[in-house]
């Protein structure tokens, strides 16, 4: 079987990738030029574990191929993934031109029957429209080729997006006919045979169940954020709250741990999408404008406990930051509560160093050498009237105090994801600020 995939983002590279390690004989599709030749030659464009052997494992095999001609990817394959990037338009709207442009492509250079199938994120109606674009362009050379349309989110997890393709909970798949159906119950056989559920339905409901599933767990984590707020307030421990209610089996222990603010490729743009795609179809989301609220405070809780450990002095200060991108095991810097937390402190004239074993350089890009930036962990505590720790890498979670209290000019940690024990803390002698938990001083 092969297939197209269009797009060699996170999403596309991932999927594609993956496909492959399944046996499927895959073309990913890119116009990036220099991407398409890095990938060629064995250099990833993101940070994914276990992604770069992965991609070398199937490229020798010849399973797996990277070009820039979606013409030549689509000679002989039976269903083709738009997997491009849908930004936030400034109204908060997913911005489909990309996925249109590649629907007119696929319009245009198509030979044979085809499922077009969106693998991007994308609101409720994108398929008709890309219908349409595949529809006017097939009227433009006068073909009556036949095609059908499916929607196939994703849900990966970036850190652990390669046991979440082939391991997945559950694989939702909208068709609208049997021709559809046939083609994807194809292509995800692998996935019937271990048990994998996948779940057919019809396509506007499949759309929608991506940007639900990502608003659940936005939810559950701004609720247990304003929850946490509450209890620093009146004594109580998050850590404490959450153990109660996570035992219950219809809470769950995933997605409530307090913390600095959810960011990420994902929940803040998906949120927003629909939000948006609601207010147009005339019903108001009150429960996740309130989640956004939510989380845009939460990103600036870790400098206001900064501001008024320094009584409001924070001009001259070095701060140290652990940590810069959204989570773990990636270099994702998109809505990264990081960003948020340096803005702040500059603006406050604050001298900022970080580190981050792998984002670093997603940083510079982003915000240039506004800040310094250390080759290891203790390197910026030097002199450091305080440290904030903003990602929960592993390396992070045993440091080495005895080192850290020399280095630093004063003992004062900012924990924006509650890695540390207070009471350790309190024996080492550290004033150590959490989420939702009360301060050791």
């Amino acid at each position: 079987m092969k297939i197209s995939v269009v797009g060699t983002g996170y999403v596309g590279l991932v999927s594609g990738t993956c496909f492959a390690e399944t046996g499927v004989n895959v073309t990913c599709v890119d116009v990036d030029v220099q991407k398409i030749e890095n990938l060629n030659k064995g250099i990833m464009p993101i940070y994914e574990p276990g992604l770069d052997s992965m991609i070398e494992n199937n490229v020798k095999k010849e399973r797996l191929f990277f070009t820039t001609d979606i013409k030549e990817s689509l000679v002989g394959a039976e269903a083709v993934f738009i997997a491009v990037g849908t930004p936030p338009d400034e109204d908060g709207s997913a911005d489909l031109q990309y996925v249109l442009s590649v629907a007119r492509e696929i319009g245009r250079y198509m030979e044979e029957y085809l499922v077009v199938v969106t693998k991007s994120t994308v609101p409720i109606g994108t398929a008709v429209k890309v219908k349409a674009a595949v529809q006017e362009e097939l009227n433009k050379r006068g073909s009556k080729l036949k095609f059908d349309v499916a929607s196939n989110p994703e849900f990966l997890k970036e850190g652990a997006a390669i046991d979440d393709f082939l391991k997945p909970d559950r694989i939702v798949i909208g068709i609208e006919s049997e021709d559809a159906r046939k083609i994807m119950t194809r292509l995800y056989k692998p996935f019937l045979l271990n048990n994998h559920p996948i779940i057919f339905m019809d396509v506007p409901s499949a759309e929608l169940t991506k940007y639900a599933a990502n608003s659940m767990l936005a939810t559950k984590i701004s609720f247990m954020n304003d929850i946490a707020n509450l209890c620093e307030i009146v004594g109580a421990d998050i850590n404490m709250v959450r153990k109660g209610i996570g035992s219950d089996s219809r809470i769950g222990q995933k997605f409530i741990y307090a913390g600095a603010g959810y960011g990420g490729s994902c929940f803040p743009k998906d949120v927003k999408a629909l939000i948006k795609t609601s207010d147009e179809n005339g019903h108001s989301l009150e429960i996740l404008k309130s989640v956004e609220d939510v989380n845009d405070r939460q990103k600036k809780v870790l400098f206001r406990k900064i501001n008024e450990y320094f009584e409001g002095k924070v001009k001259g200060k070095k701060i140290a930051i652990w940590g810069l991108s959204f989570k773990p095991n990636t270099d994702d810097m998109r809505e990264a509560p990081a960003l948020v937390l340096i803005e702040q402190l500059l603006e406050a004239g604050a001298e900022v160093k970080a580190y981050d074993p792998v984002a670093t350089h997603e940083c510079k890009r982003r915000i240039g050498e506004v800040i310094t930036y250390g080759n290891d962990q203790y390197e910026i505590l030097t002199d450091a009237d305080a440290l904030v720790l903003i990602t929960e890498w592993n390396e992070f979670r045993v440091p080495k105090w005895r080192m850290m209290e020399k280095l630093m000019s004063q003992k004062v940690i900012f924990d924006g994801r509650n890695i540390y024990d207070p009471e350790e803390m309190l024996e080492w002698g550290w004033t150590y600020y959490s989420i939702g938990r009360k301060t050791i001083r």
